[in-house]
């Protein structure tokens, strides 16, 4: 089974055109390829929300801030497409640099606020880059429906405030994190890990849901955060980006479970960044 793939926005605004003539609701799933189990779980819930679903396949130059970050992310879009062929997506779109940006491109789209700390303090323009391209995206598309997956919690901020604050004609769907048998969140970047750092990544999911046990349960943050820094440490993490706490409801800085929270980390495994988050909700007490 062959999958449809189109490079251009015209040839995709045909294709969309045609689908919306016909009745149908447009469904996409944003990604820069390397598809794993995490992506193909948003396909299948972007099936359940429209007639017709769309998987957008570019690696956004404007998103990275180290260009041997850049020049390193995987590009498999052969194996993307096959992977995707058999899920019922009717088209992959697949542009390249010069057409998103093509020359004399000017805009930049920043989104203050929630963009801020956390990966905004140490990705300077990731979340800029990022949100114009979504932006584009979403616009060229035409979708009724987003999906994105929690575990890049503060991009899955960003967009929502985004979509809100330009009155963008589109719902935005957040899916869980998908995790491997061993607790180690999905993500294209755990293709560049060695054998050795395989067995070590888990160790941030399980830090994290230990900590976000104890916060549940009562402690502060800020009694726990060295605790934790020096449990990734010994399962060979560094440095340790961040860990921090953060209410659910305005992404505000928070220090225990008085209201529902993320708990939100990132941290070096040798020349790998691997970010992850877990929910927060306090034990109810008797």
């Amino acid at each position: 089974m062959s999958l449809a793939i189109v490079r251009t926005p015209a040839d995709l605004r045909a294709a969309v055109r045609a689908w919306k003539a016909a009745g149908d609701t447009v469904a996409v799933v944003p990604t820069m390829g390397a598809l794993h189990a995490g992506h193909l779980a948003l396909v299948a819930a972007a099936r359940r929300e429209a007639g017709r679903v769309i998987v957008t396949l570019f690696v956004n130059p404007r998103q990275f801030n180290n260009a041997g970050d850049l020049a390193a992310y995987p590009r498999t879009e052969e194996e993307d497409a096959a992977k995707l062929a058999p899920l019922g997506v009717d088209l992959l779109y697949a542009p390249g640099v010069e057409a998103m940006y093509p020359p004399g491109f000017a805009t930049t789209i920043s989104v203050a606020g929630v963009s801020e700390g956390l990966c905004g303090a140490h990705r300077p323009g990731h979340f800029d880059g990022m949100a114009t391209v979504v932006a584009k995206l979403l616009l060229q598309t035409g979708a009724d429906v987003a999906l994105f997956g929690e575990k890049d919690y503060q991009q899955l901020q960003v967009i929502r405030r985004l979509t809100r604050d330009l009155d963008l004609p589109v719902r935005i769907v957040a899916c869980p994190t998908v995790r491997e048998a061993d607790g180690l969140a999905m993500s294209s970047r755990n293709l560049r890990l060695d054998a050795q750092q395989r067995a070590a990544a888990p160790a941030l999911a399980h830090v994290l849901s230990a900590t976000a046990a104890e916060i549940a349960a009562g402690a502060a943050l800020s009694r726990l955060r060295a605790d934790a820094g020096h449990a990734l440490a010994e399962a060979g993490f560094g440095p340790v980006e961040y860990l921090e706490l953060r209410a659910e409801d305005d992404f505000s800085v928070v220090d225990d479970a008085s209201r529902p929270a993320r708990l939100l980390a990132a941290a070096w495994l040798g020349d790998v960044r691997l970010i992850d988050n877990v929910p927060v909700r306090a034990i109810p007490r008797p």
